[in-house]
């Protein structure tokens, strides 16, 4: 298995310029590719978080299935493509993503592979940056000529990559995203495996209403479509109980800059914020919060990065909530965490299993699934005809339902808190935290 990891890909745009590229270390990547992706992302159309993307492909034509010659395919291996954050403020949840894919891939292939074909995955880092996504993932269809893409990590990321993998014929699997969009019946080569963001911050206003009466919410959210998404899921929510956020702050993709995110929060007195975005501009406002006297209560969305929030925040993350779409990654009497931990173990005995790893090897054994089910003559057609077609999966007591206009495989949301002993807890209500915090 090959990875690009921690090089920042050829060109970002910046209002009508095209900026000189970011260095390319990693071995394995010449002159003749660098020039490529910068003459990629040169030539792309500006991309809107919000609006449609131009996925005209460039001169490369995109490959094709024909008779005889399967993309991504051959007798003895299946490619599949990742492009991720593997570099920048989002950089933990690419890899992670990839650590759980890897696994899974690494234990089927133990086991003499899939139908004699070992899962092999190669990884781009696209620095959470749309533009950066369009050029890997162009070169990941084109150049690559992968079998599939699974494992993005991103809404800004996804909405400029996904119409370039449906106008090349391409599935797109598993996105690390709760994004409306995804779940559009218009795409017919989109497979979510995650519960979406407005069931995940329905379920926080649930809980912070339900259980603790609070009145007041203020939302904090990533100045992009990931955060608007979560914000609209928010929104809705309060709506739904005849309310409205008391505060929005609003703070810039891939930057820490939240201080005035913080002061436009302040406004409103919040008894609890919900926040939308990575861990590390999330984790800089709590600690800011936590420093000026604002001490609501936070509540974030799974995409955050379980594991790399805690760490950020250190003490100041003792009560911090987090709504998570994957069962606890320690608790092994589940049997797919049983599953996960050993397969993580043993691809890298020295990882710290965690939320989105695990997701990742969720992904993973979903594909090796529908592939299994596909037999020998597996194609792109017979993959996403068998993650849609044959309706439920149980991966180890994981269940995921698919069917006709419902692309997405699990509705779970499980809600989570930061102990005082800096690890997670699972919680079945906001009186619970009572049990893992002490102030």
């Amino acid at each position: 298995m090959r990875i690009f990891a921690g090089t920042p890909s050829g060109a970002v745009r910046a209002g009508s310029k095209c900026l000189p590229a970011r260095p390319l270390a990693t071995a394995g990547i010449g002159l003749t590719l660098a020039a490529s992706l910068i003459l990629a992302a040169c030539s792309s159309s500006d991309v809107s978080d919000d609006g449609p993307v131009d996925s005209t492909p460039t001169a490369t034509a995109p490959p094709t299935d024909s008779p005889g010659e399967m993309v991504g395919l051959s007798d003895d291996r299946i490619l599949f493509g990742q492009s991720a954050a593997f570099s920048g403020p989002a950089q933990e949840l690419g890899k992670n993503m990839r650590l759980g894919i890897v696994a899974a891939f690494d234990e089927v292939n133990r086991q003499g592979g899939v139908h004699g074909r070992v899962l092999e995955l190669q990884s781009l880092d696209d620095a959470y940056e749309p533009e950066d996504a369009i050029v890997m993932t162009r070169h990941l269809i084109e150049q690559e000529q992968v079998f599939a893409l699974i494992g993005a990590v991103g809404t800004p990321t996804s909405r400029s990559a996904t119409p370039i993998a449906r106008d090349s014929g391409v599935p797109y699997i598993a996105p690390f995203t709760g994004a409306a969009f995804l779940r559009d019946n218009e795409w017919d080569n989109i497979i979510n495996l995650r519960a979406s963001y407005n069931q995940e911050t329905e379920e926080m206003v649930a809980r912070l209403t339900d259980d603790l009466g609070i009145t007041r919410v203020g939302v904090m959210y990533q100045n992009d479509s990931f955060g608007r998404a979560g914000f609209r899921g928010a929104v809705a929510a309060l709506a739904r109980r005849d309310m409205e956020p008391v505060s929005i702050g609003i703070y810039p993709r891939n930057t820490t800059a939240v201080k005035t995110a913080l002061l436009d929060l302040r406004l409103g007195e919040p008894e609890a914020v919900i926040m939308i975005g990575a861990y590390e501009p999330v984790a800089r406002l709590i600690s800011w919060a936590r420093r000026t006297d604002l001490d609501p209560v936070f509540m974030t969305v799974s995409f955050v990065g379980s594991n790399a929030l805690a760490q950020e925040l250190g003490p100041d993350g003792a009560g911090v909530l987090v709504t998570q779409v994957v069962p606890f990654p320690e608790d092994d009497s589940l049997p797919v965490v049983h599953s996960y931990l050993d397969a993580l173990a043993a691809h890298d005995p020295g990882a710290e299993p965690g939320f989105v790893s695990l997701e990742g090897y969720l992904a993973g054994r979903l594909v090796i699934s529908a592939l299994q089910e596909c037999g020998t003559d597996v194609d792109r057609s017979c993959l996403l005809s068998q993650l849609i077609d044959r309706g439920g999966f149980d991966i180890d007591g994981f269940a995921l339902q698919y069917g006709d206009d419902d692309n997405q495989g699990s509705d779970e949301v499980f809600l989570t808190v930061i102990g005082s002993d800096g690890e997670y807890h699972p919680v079945e209500t906001l009186h619970d935290t009572a049990l893992w915090v002490t102030r």
